[in-house]
C-alpha cells in the first residue's frame, strides 16, 4: 500500500514537472506565433558598377548600414546572405521576409538614382525563391573581390552563347556549392572560404552576361508588378495582375 502511495506520488510529481516544463509565457507564445507567420524568401540580384567608382568598400558599408536599419525595423525578420563586390559588378543574395526583400529592392533603385552620382548602374533580379527549405548563409556579410579572385573562373562559359536559363542555373549551382561547403567547414562567414577556394566564386563573366538579358526584370519592374492591383475575373475564377494584361 505504501509502495503504491509512493509510486502515485512520484508519478504525480513527474507529471507536474512535465507540465511545468511544457508551460510557456505569453511573450514566448506571441513571438513564437509571429515567427510562424514569417515566410522565408531568398532574393538574388545583380548590378553593374560605374567605371568611376573609386572605393568599392563604400557599397559594403552602405549595405551594412541598411542591414542594421532593417534589423531595427523588422526585429523578427533576421536577414542573412552574401554580398560579393566584383571589379565590374555585384552579386547580392538576401534571405529574409518579403518585407525586408522589398526594402532591399527599393534601396537598390535609390542607389541607381542617387543625386550625388549613381552607386550602381543597370541591375537585374536573377532569382526569387519562396519558402526555401533552409538558409544558405547563417549571417549577412560582404566581400570585395580583387582581380585575382575573378581571374580563377573568368573564362568559364566564355565561348558559347548561353540562354538566360543556363546562366541563372550556373549562378544557383555555384551558390548551392558554396552553401554546402560552408556547412561542411562549419564556417559562418564565407569570406575566408572564398579566399581558400576561389573556384567557388560565381563567375563575373556569367553575371555580366545576365545583366544584358532582357528576360530578367529590373528592380523597378519587379516592384511595379508586386505593387500592381489584382484584376479578378469572377466568371473565369482567375486572378491576373494588371501589369500582365495586354490590349488589343
Amino acid at each position: 500500500m505504501a509502495s503504491q502511495k509512493i509510486r502515485s506520488f512520484s508519478l504525480g510529481h513527474r507529471d507536474s514537472e512535465e507540465e511545468e516544463s511544457r508551460s510557456v509565457t505569453m511573450f514566448e507564445v506571441f513571438h513564437g506565433d509571429m515567427r510562424e507567420r514569417i515566410v522565408l524568401q531568398r532574393l538574388i540580384v545583380i548590378a553593374r558598377l560605374p567605371c568611376d567608382l573609386a572605393d568599392r568598400t563604400e557599397l559594403g558599408a552602405h549595405y551594412e548600414k541598411l542591414n542594421f536599419q532593417l534589423s531595427k525595423q523588422y526585429m523578427l525578420d533576421n536577414m542573412t546572405g552574401l554580398l560579393l563586390i566584383y571589379p565590374s559588378c555585384l552579386l547580392h543574395v538576401i534571405e529574409s521576409s518579403r518585407d525586408v526583400l522589398v526594402s532591399v529592392l527599393k534601396d537598390l533603385t535609390d542607389l541607381q538614382q542617387h543625386p550625388d552620382g549613381a552607386f550602381l548602374e543597370a541591375s537585374k533580379v536573377v532569382f526569387m525563391a519562396h519558402n526555401p527549405q533552409s538558409r544558405l548563409f547563417q549571417q549577412w556579410s560582404y566581400k570585395v573581390l580583387d582581380a585575382d579572385h575573378v581571374a580563377v573562373n573568368s573564362n568559364r562559359l566564355e565561348e558559347e552563347e548561353e540562354s538566360t536559363e543556363t546562366l541563372v542555373c550556373s549562378v544557383l549551382s555555384a551558390l548551392q556549392k558554396l552553401g554546402e561547403h560552408l556547412e561542411i567547414s562549419k564556417k559562418a562567414a564565407p569570406g575566408s572560404v572564398l579566399d581558400e577556394t576561389p573556384e567557388l566564386i560565381v563567375s563575373q563573366t556569367v553575371l555580366n552576361k545576365l545583366l544584358t538579358q532582357d528576360e530578367l526584370l529590373t528592380p523597378q519592374q519587379h516592384l511595379q508588378m508586386y505593387n500592381s492591383p489584382l484584376n479578378i475575373t469572377i466568371n473565369a475564377g482567375q486572378v491576373i495582375r494588371s501589369s500582365c494584361l495586354t490590349t488589343v
